[in-house]
C-alpha cells in the first residue's frame, strides 16, 4: 500500500471510530430506516455512461472550486446531463470533502449519489446510507478480503450499489470473493504513490476484469475523446471528476462524454 493510501486509510479509521462514538450503529440504523430509499443505478447494457464527480479539491491539483455550496451547484449542473450517478467526495484532509456535502447533494438531485472516500469500516456504509447515498466506492487494497466482503454485503443489503476499485492484478485477487455479487469493478489509472496517471493501465487490466460485471474506467479521462477510448476498450462507464469541475461547463462536458462513449 502506498504512503498516500495508507495515510488515507489511517485517517478514515479515526473518522469511523468517531462516528461509532457519536452516532453509533443503533442510531445510524434508525436513521437509515427512516431515510428515503436508495435510488437504483440503472444501466443500459448496450450504452456507455458516466459517474460524474463533484468535489472541491484533489491532492494532485489542489483546490478546484470555491465554497462548500459549490459542491451542490456542480452536482446539479452535472445532473442535467443525466449521468448514471453523481459521486461526492467526503474525505476531508486531501479533498476538502465532508459528509455534509453528501447529504446536501443527495437531497438536491434525483440522480443516484455515490459516496467516494477511503472507507475502512462497515459503520461508514451505514453513515453513507443515512446521509442519502445510494452507492459507495470501496477500495480492495485497503480493506482486505473479509472486511471487503462484509462491507459489500452490507451495502447491497441496504439497497446500495458498490463500485469496487482496483489498481493492479493483485487487487483483483483480493476482491475475487465479491465478484459473484452484482457490483461495478473500477480500474483507477492513478498511481497513488506518485499521484500521476498511468495512461496504459485501463488497457492493460480490462481483459483481467470479470466479464460479467460492468467495468468502470477511473482517472485520466479528461475529454470526450478519452471517454470514447475507454468505451472502445470495453468499459461501460467512466468516473470523471477534475476535468468536469474545472471545465466551467460541467453539464455540457458530461453530456459530451456520455455521447462520445456511445
Amino acid at each position: 500500500m502506498s504512503d498516500f493510501l495508507s495515510s488515507m486509510a489511517s485517517s478514515s479509521l479515526l473518522r469511523a471510530e468517531g462516528v461509532r462514538a457519536n452516532a453509533g450503529v443503533k442510531g445510524l440504523r434508525s436513521r437509515v430506516a427512516s431515510a428515503r430509499p436508495a435510488q437504483p443505478l440503472v444501466l443500459n447494457s448496450n450504452d456507455f455512461d458516466l459517474i460524474a464527480e463533484a468535489k472541491l479539491a484533489s491532492p494532485s491539483r489542489g483546490r478546484l472550486a470555491g465554497s462548500d455550496e459549490q459542491v451542490v451547484v456542480l452536482a446539479k449542473e452535472m445532473a442535467k446531463a443525466r449521468p448514471a450517478a453523481i459521486s461526492v467526495l467526503t474525505e476531508p484532509d486531501s479533498f476538502d470533502g465532508s459528509i455534509g456535502h453528501l447529504e446536501a447533494v443527495a437531497s438536491s438531485i434525483t440522480v443516484p449519489v455515490m459516496r467516494k472516500d477511503f472507507l475502512v469500516d462497515p459503520i461508514q456504509i451505514l453513515e453513507a446510507r443515512a446521509n442519502g447515498a445510494s452507492g459507495v466506492l470501496l477500495i480492495a487494497r485497503i480493506t482486505g478480503r473479509s472486511k471487503l466482503l462484509e462491507m459489500t454485503d452490507l451495502a447491497l443489503e441496504l439497497g446500495m450499489f458498490v463500485l469496487m476499485e482496483v489498481f493492479e492484478g493483485s487487487d483483483l485477487e483480493v476482491a475475487s470473493e465479491v465478484f459473484d455479487r452484482e457490483i461495478l469493478v473500477g480500474v483507477n489509472a492513478r498511481d497513488l504513490a506518485t499521484l500521476e496517471v498511468t495512461p496504459t493501465r485501463h488497457a492493460e487490466l480490462i481483459t483481467s476484469l470479470p466479464s460479467h460485471l460492468p467495468a468502470v474506467a477511473e482517472s485520466g479521462i479528461r475529454t470526450a475523446e478519452d471517454a470514447k477510448t475507454v468505451s472502445r476498450l470495453g468499459y461501460k462507464l467512466a468516473l470523471v471528476g477534475t476535468s468536469l469541475v474545472v471545465s466551467g461547463r460541467p453539464a455540457e462536458l458530461t453530456r459530451e462524454m456520455i455521447e462520445a462513449g456511445r
